[in-house]
């Protein structure tokens, strides 16, 4: 084999490589979107008429997100976690795709979990005792 050939080989090889890396990136990225940045493995899914509520946990960490059905123009929405015997955490405001993450140190006690886009809400009631 010539070394032209073993050049085209090798550059052939490291173009390969490059594409790879590159998919794993962009399918590392597009699920930490979809999680909404909450780390742990998702425990509960709680849907209503214009969104989602994630609820992750991670140790005595519990995280949610709110994702709207209909993204693209910013509406209200909001996602808290209260930690019983605590005030809730709450991300509320004006956003095209989801609220929070919202992320509380529940330890071992129940969790309360609400989310809203628009005038739809959802409640969780306590739960993950």
């Amino acid at each position: 084999m010539d070394s032209g050939a073993i050049r085209r080989r090798l550059a052939l090889g490291a173009a390969v490589l490059a594409a790879s890396g590159a998919l794993a990136l962009t399918a590392t990225g597009t699920a930490q979107a979809v999680s909404g940045s909450c780390a742990g493995h998702e425990v509960r899914t709680l849907p209503f008429r214009s969104g989602v509520t994630h609820v992750y946990k991670r140790g005595d960490y519990v995280c949610a997100v709110t994702v709207a059905r209909n993204s693209g123009a910013a509406q209200s929405m909001s996602v808290s976690v209260q930690a019983r015997g605590n005030r809730p955490v709450v991300d509320k405001g004006r956003y095209k795709y989801h609220a929070g993450p919202v992320t509380v140190n529940a330890g071992h006690r129940c969790v309360w979990i609400r989310g809203a886009v628009g005038h739809y809400t959802v409640s969780s009631g306590w739960i993950l005792c």
